[in-house]
């Protein structure tokens, strides 16, 4: 588990509280997939037609969603509430499901996210990290230091065929102790 402090502003103030990152449960599994969902129609409009965002979150939850959250999904977590989730695959180093609820973004959740995940990627002895960003998440990726350029194409299990990025981020080796 992480604890990593980070603002989170709210309309009135900007406090300090912790974000605790952990392994999912099954308690999480409606948060994750409504969190998913939000940041989805919120962040990929206008980058993506109305009718695919429609199909990419329509419908009940998928019964490979609920057990992909609890073997692989990692959440993000102030007071106990999920603000973002994330998963790694370390037998291939694939990030997925990044995800950040649409008004806690811009405060440092995904970048957590993205490190922690790295982190238990070095731990697996991983050198690279790999993933497939969609074209408004790409500018974040990148300042991740994930590279990658050409448009691909995703396949969701919904159906649908969007276009991607294919990025890659070479991990380095912590800095040793002295």
């Amino acid at each position: 588990m992480a604890k990593v402090e980070t603002a989170i502003q709210d309309k009135r103030v900007t406090r300090r509280v912790k974000t605790r990152i952990r392994k999912a449960s099954a308690e999480d599994v409606t948060a994750a997939w409504e969190i998913r969902n939000a940041a989805i129609l919120s962040q990929c409009r206008g980058h993506y037609p109305p009718e695919s965002l429609a199909i990419w979150t329509a419908g009940e939850m998928p019964e490979g969603f609920v057990q992909m959250v609890v073997e692989q999904l990692y959440v993000a977590t102030v007071d106990d509430v999920v603000l973002g989730t994330g998963t790694i695959d370390c037998s291939s180093g694939r990030l997925d499901a990044i995800f950040v609820r649409p008004d806690m973004m811009g405060r440092g959740i995904g970048k957590q996210m993205v490190s922690f995940l790295e982190d238990i990627g070095r731990a697996a002895g991983l050198t690279r990290m790999t993933l497939d960003s969609t074209l408004n998440a790409a500018g974040f990726y990148r300042s991740c230091g994930f590279v990658g350029e050409a448009i691909g194409h995703y396949r969701s299990p919904r159906g649908i065929t969007l276009d991607c990025i294919a990025m890659t981020k070479v991990l380095r080796a912590p800095p040793a102790d002295d």
